[in-house]
């Protein structure tokens, strides 16, 4: 019996045992093999061990498009730092920018406007003029979502916009004194921080807080649980309480305290939710912590340290094994494997002469963009 006659269950068992080099090979035998082993079943058992493949922990998958043969051999690159670099937009004066991905159409923040601006995929590239622009702030933008329907942004007026993205409505939240340094949405929920020293809870229904947390320090970051019973605070840690908390939606209450040991101005500048219970945060004492939520534990469980400690600006995971974290200094992007301790690849994106943070990034199968103080980077993995 021909290998390519055995029963597909069977088949299917035998592949599982081999290596992405050797089902590559087994591909080029013959037509009706190389049929088969394209098959995504064939595949999935080394997509979840790779690095950015879209397959999360929980199996579940976020780019079923892309063909998982396809995306492996995109990790692979991820995994060697085999990318093409390009500077994607530039612009004169230096700013704070933030940006977000919604399929293949990019928001960026450029002082008081966002721009929308397509992605060419197929070019590896941002189309340099924006086809819309939501403006409305009488300041910087400082912080901005997305929602299906709406684009919640918080600027350095104190004010909070929720716009419309079919441009029918704007609504003005009024409530903070100072800017608001960040904000998360997720279904009618938004949490608020400011530099005033408050967290406050919104509704898209009411142009007023329903609920004011004095938090006795700048609020820095805020991230709100899948689950919308909690929300995470972070905080300048100028005060003589831990920057990380957790707060009950309901009761408007701090549910615990993350941590004991930060030192005085160790702020935490981003926070990212991957599951109800697993959150990672980073800031100005160069780590990337990973906290277990359990009940049980809601402790640090891994510490991953910038090399040449410098703050950390902000973080994405791919919901798998994935970190890539932003720095202070020249621009520099880290790749991290949270199997490892060590660095996995990193790469300077502004000059030895023109040092700038990395204040946003984002990352697809194929690309990282990073926003810098005057140019928006692409890195090209196909």
């Amino acid at each position: 019996m021909l290998l390519s006659q055995l029963p597909e269950d069977v088949l299917y068992h035998v592949l599982s045992y081999l290596d992405c080099r050797s089902l590559s090979r087994l591909s080029q035998a013959c037509t009706s093999m190389r049929r088969f082993v394209n098959r995504d079943a064939v595949w999935r058992k080394i997509a979840k061990e790779r690095l950015n493949t879209g397959i999360t922990r929980n199996g579940t998958d976020i780019y079923p498009h892309i063909p998982l043969k396809e995306r492996v051999r995109r990790a692979q690159n991820w995994c060697h730092g085999s990318c093409r670099k390009a500077v994607a937009l530039k612009w004169k004066t230096k700013l704070m920018p933030w940006l977000q991905l919604d399929g293949d159409v990019l928001f960026l923040s450029q002082a008081a406007d966002i721009g929308v601006y397509h992605l060419r995929q197929d070019l590896g590239r941002v189309q340099h003029s924006p086809f819309e622009v939501y403006s409305g702030h009488k300041g910087d933008v400082c912080r901005f979502v997305l929602t299906d329907s709406c684009l919640i942004s918080g600027g350095s007026d104190g004010k909070i916009l929720v716009q419309s993205r079919r441009r029918d409505m704007a609504v003005e939240l009024s409530g903070h004194k100072e800017e608001v340094n960040c904000l998360d949405s997720k279904e009618a929920l938004i949490i608020s921080g400011s530099r005033d020293q408050t967290a406050r809870i919104w509704t898209l229904t009411s142009t007023t807080p329903t609920v004011t947390i004095p938090m006795y320090d700048r609020v820095w970051s805020v991230a709100i649980n899948p689950t919308l019973s909690s929300f995470v605070t972070g905080t300048a840690c100028c005060k003589n309480f831990s920057p990380l908390r957790i707060w009950d939606v309901e009761r408007s209450a701090c549910v615990c305290s993350l941590g004991s040991e930060f030192r005085r101005g160790a702020g935490v500048l981003d926070i990212v939710f991957e599951s109800p219970f697993q959150l990672f945060t980073c800031g100005y004492d160069t780590f990337i912590r990973l906290w277990d939520l359990r009940l049980s534990t809601q402790k640090c469980v891994m510490e991953w340290e910038e090399p040449h400690d410098s703050t950390l600006y902000c973080i994405q995971t791919d919901g798998n094994h994935m970190i890539a974290s932003g720095s202070s200094y020249y621009g520099v992007v880290r790749l991290w494997d949270k199997r490892k301790t060590e660095c996995l690849q990193f790469f300077q994106l502004s000059s030895d002469t023109v040092s700038s943070p990395v204040y946003c990034l984002r990352i697809t199968s194929s690309h990282l963009y990073a926003a810098l103080a005057t140019t928006l980077h692409s890195l090209d993995y196909r």
